[in-house]
């Protein structure tokens, strides 16, 4: 980032195009490794690029990148073999950031269109190696090549400085997908899958769409509403509370209908689409401490940036108790998701082989560690500033 040397990432940092720095003088001293490809799998999309095989300028390098439709192919190796061959490339190795976790040797997501196994695709596609990591946590692990200047903010910090600290991420697409940054030497990245939390429904509206959403004594998650899919079921639900019939039955309509003004009920949905997201964001940015920031990547956010300023996100995130002045120093903004999916993958890989982990995944911290670090830092940070004690 322009503005956050304090992030730990690799120095310099020169972002170019678009929200990431993709381009710059090479840093590599070894001319015998190969380009590899890196791929970004969500629910509705994949998107593959070709990265060179060492940092230029402390960043990774995108030779070439595609984005395609995952309905339109049988399996993720039928991509693959197609972006393969589109360039005339045989690279060794693939480093795989995809929507969901891994077990027993397979990606387990509700939201794919196909299964994914990644020593079975290594297989398949003749690859020496397809390294795994979540989505959301290669976007973490992207957030140090973010360029603040190509972000949407839709609140600033309290007091203008360097934004240092832990940084979330937050994205409602076809699911919900969050992760957090931690810095250190090295600085670490927590996958979560708290889009699966329980929905916290407010006594009044909330609670009564909530009513509509589920069953009784059953488990809602965040990502219930705070999804493509999610919208759709918040506006039919709302409509059932206000009893006037839906008549529009995508997300897609929903949004343009909310920002065009032509359906109120379409508007009044995105509303609380806004004030459970804001909510949920700044539940995470509590539990992690994130005075990095909050970021909001996915497809169809960046098109809401003013109905979210006007909107009661804002309010929602900031009202949290006696925690409201911590939460005011807690910037949030939108990146635009792109390639950033992608880049975090392929540094990640890069800074794994680097340190000579090239048989490791990512350095696992569970959340058990990251309180136990967070409440000795935060004993460590009192005795600093309370003498009294």
């Amino acid at each position: 980032m322009t503005a956050v040397p304090a992030r730990g990432a690799r120095t310099p940092r020169q972002p170019a195009v678009g929200a990431v720095a993709v381009s710059g003088a090479s840093a590599c001293a070894d001319t015998c490794l190969q380009p590899f490809l890196a791929a970004d799998v969500g629910g509705s999309h994949a998107r593959l690029g070709l990265v060179s095989p060492c940092f230029e300028r402390g960043a990774p390098k995108l030779l070439a990148y595609r984005v395609y439709r995952c309905a339109d192919h049988p399996h993720l190796a039928d991509i693959v073999r197609c972006f393969c061959a589109e360039l005339d490339v045989r690279p060794r190795e693939l480093v795989l950031a995809c929507a969901g976790y891994l077990h027993a040797g397979v990606v387990v997501n509700k939201n794919l269109v196909w299964s994914v196994a990644p020593a079975a695709m290594a297989k398949a596609l003749g690859l020496d190696h397809v390294r795994f990591l979540n989505d959301f946590e290669a976007l973490a692990y992207a957030t140090a090549h973010i360029d603040i200047g190509n972000t949407a903010t839709l609140k600033a910090p309290l007091m203008a400085g360097p934004e240092i600290g832990p940084v979330v991420v937050i994205g409602p697409g076809t699911g919900l997908g969050a992760a957090a940054w931690l810095p250190g030497d090295p600085p670490r990245v927590l996958s979560t899958e708290a889009g699966q939390v329980q929905l916290a429904a407010r006594v009044g509206l909330e609670q009564q769409v909530l009513e509509q959403l589920a069953l009784p004594d059953s488990h809602t998650s965040y990502e219930s509403v705070l999804s493509g899919p999610g919208l759709q079921r918040l506006y039919t639900a709302l409509c059932a509370v206000r009893d006037r019939y839906p008549t529009l039955d995508e997300p897609a309509a929903i949004t343009a209908a909310a920002l065009d003004g032509s359906n109120d009920m379409a508007r009044e949905a995105l509303d609380l689409f806004c004030g459970w997201l804001g909510s949920f964001a700044g539940d995470l940015a509590m539990l992690y401490g994130a005075t990095g920031g909050i970021y909001l990547a996915g497809g169809f956010l960046s098109q809401l940036v003013d109905f979210m300023r006007r909107g009661p996100l804002v309010e929602r995130f900031l009202d949290k108790g006696v925690m409201r002045p911590f939460l005011h120093k807690v910037p949030i903004r939108v990146v635009d998701h792109g390639q950033l999916g992608v880049i975090g993958a392929a540094s990640w890989y890069l800074d794994v082989r680097t340190e000579g982990a090239s048989n490791a995944g990512p350095a696992p911290i569970s959340p058990g560690q990251f309180h136990q670090q967070a409440s000795e830092n935060a004993v460590r940070g009192s005795s600093k500033t309370d003498g009294s004690r």
